[in-house]
């Protein structure tokens, strides 16, 4: 298969990645799939307390970009927490923490949404799937897995004290080194299909189901952080290495964080510590639609008043994407209405398939409108910038 070659879209992003991901090592945990990722000669870089792939051998990010856009790649996401949630008030439980309406999902079906603090800003963002009213499987982001786990803690506490807990308590367990790996892409279904005997068809997005897998019986959630067709698939430690051998059999295509980025940031995707933080409500950053229908006037969840307010009134700042002329914008960089700032960016990178500069940040509420001028500041001068709908690329999911 024809892939772009690498220019210098794919050089600046490249490096912009590398900077992105090199913190502070410390003491970095590890997913089932290190010495799996070094065979594969995986350049590892510490990202959320782990030492993650960046990128694997002498494949660029914009080659691994354009391949899970145009075939399918494969990604270890084990980092992530993956938690059960479970008793008869599971439902209510986390319809507190959280302001879906988890009542009126059905079975094995998902929702984005975002775990609240007192103020209505955003601990966290997550996957919750429902397994039946009494029964969830949440993942939540590895970088905030020591602030998550102790609010779960908590917050279960007080839950299970009073006097919700007089049908049991809500217990939960965090499944502890797991596997979680993301297939993306737009033949990962083809790929997948080849493996199961499961109808792959009736999995739409935003669903999921125990699936056999080459005598495996996996949790394959259809979805993902790409914006194309995909899934992710839960494994227990002893599988993980033996299924993730098993799924990048060629043509898919390894995948490290440094393609991960660049195609969730065209999706239209929040990253958290970026894009999201405890500052920020879901109605300022365009999350409004996680929050139930019928909750929004009368949901009895945590920083439901905060959350009230920028409903009702309107938020001070919303989140909105950018084309970027020149330069791209980088975190961090300035926009400006005239003489006036107005705003921060968040993420910003060279689009690999639009081969324009996108990013995405926050504005003054009323300067949000899509095709309004401004201007960002990149390397001390000041750079045209319009408000542009997001997602930048349009989405390729299964709906049947």
């Amino acid at each position: 298969m024809l892939l772009l070659r690498p220019t210098t879209i794919a050089r600046k992003t490249l490096r912009v990645s590398t900077r992105k991901f090199a913190t502070d090592a410390g003491q970095l945990r590890r997913t089932g799939l290190y010495d799996f990722h070094l065979e594969n000669k995986a350049k590892m870089v510490p990202f959320a307390g782990y030492s993650m792939p960046l990128s694997y051998g002498d494949v660029g990010q914009v080659a691994s970009h354009n391949h899970v856009r145009t075939d399918a790649g494969l990604f270890d996401v084990g980092h992530m927490v993956q938690s059960n949630f479970r008793g008869s008030t599971a439902t209510q439980f986390l319809e507190w923490l959280t302001p879906s309406s988890l009542s009126s999902l059905k079975s094995y079906s998902s929702t984005l949404s975002v775990i609240l603090n007192e103020n209505g800003g955003i601990i966290d963002d997550t996957v919750i799937t429902k397994h039946a009213d009494d029964a969830f499987y949440v993942v939540t982001n590895a970088g905030r897995r020591d602030r998550d786990l102790a609010w779960f803690s908590q917050k279960l506490e007080q839950w299970n004290s009073s006097d919700h807990s007089k049908n049991g308590p809500v217990e939960m367990e965090v499944l502890e080194n797991w596997g979680l790996l993301a297939l993306q892409g737009p033949r990962a279904a083809s790929y997948l299909q080849a493996l199961t005997s499961f109808d792959l068809t009736k999995l739409t997005f935003g669903t999921s189901a125990f699936i056999p897998l080459e005598g495996f019986n996996l949790h394959v959630a259809r979805g993902g952080y790409t914006g194309e067709d995909g899934f992710e698939i839960s494994i227990p430690p002893s599988e993980t290495v033996e299924v993730a051998k098993i799924l990048s059999k060629y043509p898919v295509q390894l995948t490290g964080l440094g393609a991960r980025d660049s195609l969730r940031l065209e999706a239209g995707m929040c990253l958290y510590g970026n894009d999201l933080d405890e500052d920020t409500s879901p109605v300022e950053a365009g999350l409004s639609w996680v929050i139930g229908k019928e909750r929004k006037d009368n949901g009895q969840f945590i920083g439901a008043e905060g959350v009230r307010e920028h409903l009702k009134n309107g938020p001070p700042r919303r989140r909105v994407g950018f084309v970027v002329e020149g330069a791209p914008a980088r975190q961090g960089a300035k926009i400006f209405s005239k003489d006036e700032q107005i705003g921060i960016i968040t993420s910003g990178i060279p689009s690999p398939t639009l081969n324009k500069n996108i990013a995405m940040g926050f504005v003054k509420n009323g300067f949000h409108k899509k095709g309004t001028e401004l201007e960002v500041e990149v390397r001390n001068r000041k750079r045209q910038a319009v408000v542009t709908s997001m997602p930048f690329v349009k989405p390729n999911y299964w709906r049947g």
